[in-house]
Order: C-alpha cells, then structure tokens, then sequence
C-alpha cells in the first residue's frame, strides 16, 4: 500500500514538473482531439497511401476521447461529435462528474509534454511498423475447455 502511495506521489510530482516546463491543455481527451485541425490542410493534399495514413491519424486522435466516454458507460462517438463541435477549445466531457464544460475550469488537465512525448512515440513506433519487414510476437496459446458433465451434475 505504501509504494503504491509512493508511486502516485512521483507520479503527481512528475506532471507538476512537465506542466510547469511546457504548460497545460484539457485534458480528457480533448487535446488530441483539437489536434484534428491541424491535419485539415493535409489531408486535402494526401493521395494514395498518404490519405490511408492521414486517415488512420485522424482515427488515433479521436481514440482518446471515445475510450474514456466508454470507460465512463457511454456511446464514445457521440461524445467525440459533441465536443469536437464545440467552439470552444476547452470543452470537453467530464467522466467522472459526466457534465460537459470548460476542461481546464473543472480541473481536467494534462501536461503538453506529456501530450506531445506520447505523440512523438506513437509515431515513431508507426513508423518503425511500416519500414520493418517482419514483426515477432507472441502466440496466445489457446486453453484447453476443461471436461465438462451434464447439467446439475454434482
């Protein structure tokens, strides 16, 4: 119990120090979500294989969102069009009070470095996939059904 609290104490001191290096954005989801905009120009431009990989962009923003809306028993597209509607930049849904408002008012908040190194990630390791020629992983081992008797059978 004692290094689980220890744990959640780095962990909070760690997103204090990001923040203040690089600010904050809402959080919730909504940051990536916002980052959708920013691919407007390309995907106009993208042909081919670019669209395929602007298109697949598009998605993994949007993901973020969505889980968190079903995490919270909800239909995550229709959260994602409500907030990706809004003209506000900050609004966004909150899954723990589930209201909709001002992200950062409410204190839904994440780390821009924090955004931005999870961006930069995913997008290395995209690009790792697609110039490999092979990918090693594991095999699920499928479990044998354990023999089974009649019903009501003690």
């Amino acid at each position: 119990e004692m290094k689980e609290k220890k744990a959640r104490v780095e962990d909070a001191l760690h997103a204090c120090r990001a923040a203040v290096e690089e600010g904050i954005l809402p959080g919730g989801g909504v940051a990536p979500l916002r980052a959708l905009a920013a691919l407007d120009a390309a995907a106009k431009k993208a042909k081919g294989d670019q669209k395929v990989g602007v298109d697949i962009v598009r998605r993994a923003l949007s993901a973020p969102i969505k889980q968190i809306a079903e995490n919270a028993g909800l239909d995550g597209s229709i959260v994602c069009q409500k907030v990706g509607e809004a003209k506000d930049k900050n609004f966004g849904f909150n899954a723990l009070t589930e209201e909709y408002g001002d992200m950062i008012k409410m204190g839904v908040i994440v780390p821009l470095k924090v955004e931005r190194i999870a961006l930069q990630n995913a997008a290395s390791v995209a690009g790792l996939l697609l110039t490999t020629d092979a990918v090693v992983s594991e095999i699920k081992e499928k479990e044998d059904k354990k023999p089974g008797g009649m019903p009501h059978m003690h």
